[in-house]
């Protein structure tokens, strides 16, 4: 789970070697030094070859030659006759956030690089999530500034009545989203990337044919290929979107109206968010989740602080432990209407009447139409098997050689950094770095005012791992009433929480609720990362007065038996 920056792992002497294939097809056997390995933020394992044999001078470029010619998985199957030549080093199927990441690392290794994109380059990050979403958010924490005279009062501050113009937030919200949008298009042209317009499709071992759909006559083979579909919006059974009354966050994005009342089903990240942005322009919000409490994939902890300050004061009305079962639009003068199943008995509950209703109930992977029967795939649940590597797995279980899927299409860990993360994983190891993503290091963020962020376990999470696992975990608590800088911004409401082993000083998760949690997650999430124990971290030096002093606070309250001084090392891939 952890890795380490400084400590490194002695492999023994073996008689190992690798077949090196010349151009003219004669086989020469290379030798293998042992090598100390070390362990770094995401973990690395790297050999040094002796090319003595072969009279190959050490250059940069020719050595990652050698690697991505040679280098050979073992256990795979091959479908079919694979190319001997190939058009490009890397070809990656979507254009998002991870695509885009997996480009970028593989022209800074040297690879022959293009990405195929049927729709356009960014993503549904750029486009229809994370971006245009920050956007509004940023709409909403403006106004909740202006509204709250109590806060302004308290900071000598007077504001007249504060109103907004729909439409100029909506066009906020789209120009931002172009913006970003031209900059990755821009990035991927200045770096010599060929993008290729049009739906991939995989149609034999590093064979890709694209175009438009039914007239997808090109076709390109690469060395190594990446699948990076990502994702659409899921809309459950017996819900009618019709994209105006009954939307999905695509549709929301594009803010066309603020209806008085909206009922939001779900109350993850997504539902959360769009409840943030609705209250603060004027709505009154209805939530409807399945189980039992809201915001079920947090800390339970920081759910129920969340709670009180996100939910309770605002005009916000909740059902728990409900399906939405049916949603019919509104039309002819009529509301939504929305029926509401009981979780457990499926007996029908409640009849809710609203202006609008968003479906906030996650997102399912856009694998269709891959090819992948071509390769003998089997998607589960509509996602793509893979190993911890990101290696795509076929039907038998078996490795499809030199295919990798990466992102929402995977389901791994449905954020778009993680899918960056895993292309830049999946890069190295094509240019010849073994490279294993540990997920428990990526964080995650929840832009509402004040913000939410989180990396690594829960508590009941940690709690079943002690007790599986047979050690003890501790918990570590400072609150932002604390903070200095927190108090001269008049922001005091919030807490960070520390999941950790009182044993070895090992970080197992993080919680934060408070202001600019988002952007306080990373000190945690990269010493966990890197491997560095509680221990290590409390002797960080932070500025005086900043928020990071929270997590400043929160270390040195850790209390841990051991006062050995060196980071973790054998990270566990995730």
């Amino acid at each position: 789970m952890h890795s380490s920056s400084s400590t490194s792992l002695s492999l023994p002497p073996t008689n190992c070697s690798i077949l090196k294939r010349s151009h003219k097809n004669h086989v020469q056997q290379i030798s293998v030094k042992p090598l100390n390995v070390p362990f770094c933020g995401l973990r690395k394992e790297v050999l040094s070859f002796s090319f003595s044999q072969l009279k190959i001078r050490c250059e940069t470029q020719r050595v990652r030659s050698f690697f991505r010619n040679n280098i050979v998985s073992a256990s795979v199957v091959d479908n079919g006759s694979a190319p001997t030549s190939f058009d490009y080093d890397l070809v990656i199927i979507g254009a998002g956030v991870g695509g885009h990441g997996a480009a970028l690392h593989a022209v800074e290794k040297g690879l022959k690089t293009a990405i195929i994109e049927g729709d356009v380059i960014g993503g549904t990050c750029v486009n229809r999530g994370c971006v245009p979403s920050k956007a509004l958010l940023a709409v909403s924490g403006r106004m909740r500034e202006l509204k709250n005279e109590h806060h302004l009062k308290a900071l000598g501050l007077q504001v007249s009545a504060a109103g907004y113009d729909r439409q100029a937030v909506a066009d906020h919200a789209n120009n931002l989203a172009s913006k970003i949008r031209n900059n990755l298009t821009n990035s991927l042209k200045a770096l010599g990337v060929d993008i290729l317009t049009g739906v991939g499709t995989i149609v034999g071992p590093q064979r890709v044919k694209y175009g438009k759909v039914g007239f997808s006559d090109n076709e390109v083979t690469a060395r190594d290929i990446i699948i990076a579909t990502g994702s659409v919006p899921f809309v459950p059974r017996g819900i009618e979107v019709d994209g105006k009354t009954v939307i999905t966050s695509d549709h929301a994005l594009k803010l066309e109206f603020v209806p008085e009342w909206i009922a939001i089903v779900g109350s993850g990240y997504i539902g959360l968010e769009f409840s943030d942005v609705y209250t603060a322009l004027g709505s009154e919000v209805t939530f409807i989740e399945a189980l039992d409490q809201l915001m079920p994939g947090f800390d339970p902890e920081i759910s129920k602080l969340a709670q009180r300050i996100l939910v309770n004061p605002r005009k916000i009305d909740y059902h728990t432990g409900v399906f939405a079962t049916k949603i019919t639009p509104a039309k002819d003068g009529k509301p939504v209407v929305i029926e509401l199943t009981d979780a457990k008995t499926k007996e029908l509950k409640e009849t809710l009447e609203v202006d609008a209703a968003l479906i906030a109930t996650g997102r399912a992977p856009f694998t269709e139409g891959l090819g992948l029967e071509n390769i003998n795939v089997l998607t589960q649940r509509g996602f793509i098997p893979i190993d911890e590597r990101m290696r795509v797995l076929d039907a038998d279980g078996k490795l499809v050689p030199h295919l990798y899927c990466i992102g929402d299409a995977n389901g791994k860990m449905m954020l778009a950094h993680a899918a960056s993360a895993q292309g830049i994983s999946v890069v190295e190891q094509v240019s010849g770095r073994d490279h294993v993503l540990n997920h428990l290091s990526i964080p995650a963020a929840c832009f509402t005012h004040p913000e939410i962020s989180m990396v690594g376990l829960t508590e009941p999470q940690a709690r079943e791992k002690a007790e599986n696992e047979g050690f003890v975990i501790s918990i570590a608590k400072t609150s932002f009433k604390a903070n200095t800088k927190a108090l001269a911004e008049n922001e005091g409401e919030g807490l960070a929480k520390l999941i950790y082993r009182p044993d070895n000083g090992e970080i197992l998760g993080v919680h934060i609720f408070g202001l600019h949690a988002a952007d306080l997650i990373h000190e945690a999430s990269n010493a966990m990362a890197l491997g560095t124990t509680i221990q290590d971290i409390k002797f960080a030096v932070h500025a005086h007065p900043t928020l990071s002093e929270v997590l400043d606070e929160l270390f040195k309250s850790a209390k841990v038996t051991s006062h050995d001084h060196h980071p973790l090392s054998e990270p566990v891939a995730v």
